[in-house]
């Protein structure tokens, strides 16, 4: 598995974005950026967020592709799809609904399940 500046690095590509546009949209210092492609080093917890933001992936794609954890007591899963699939746009899309399409689209999907 990838290292996360080496996701980032990836990303960057995908993106066809520089690293000199990429730290002036986080506000990392380039010097910083070329670190973790020379050391090898990853960028610092606090920045994850910003990163995140500019490259437009959740953390848990840029952190793992998945992940598991705890939330409030419970325990959770992660699952991360390619932003560029089908069930990244239905999620975004779904995302933007009002509360009480989302209900009757989850309601719908039930029934499409059982």
């Amino acid at each position: 598995m990838a290292t996360i500046s080496e996701k980032i690095f990836e990303l960057l590509a995908e993106r066809g974005m520089t690293q000199r546009e990429f730290a002036q949209k986080t506000g990392i210092s380039q010097s910083a950026i070329s670190d973790w492609k020379r050391k090898k080093t990853n960028p610092s917890a606090e920045k994850i967020m910003e990163i995140c933001s500019v490259l437009d992936v959740s953390p848990y794609e840029l952190l793992a592709g998945t992940a598991e954890g705890v939330e409030n007591g419970v325990e959770m899963q992660y699952i991360v799809v390619d932003n560029k699939s089908e069930e990244y746009a239905f999620l975004r899309r779904f995302h933007r609904l009002e509360a009480s399409k989302k209900k009757r689209l989850l309601g719908y999907l039930d029934s499409l399940v059982d």
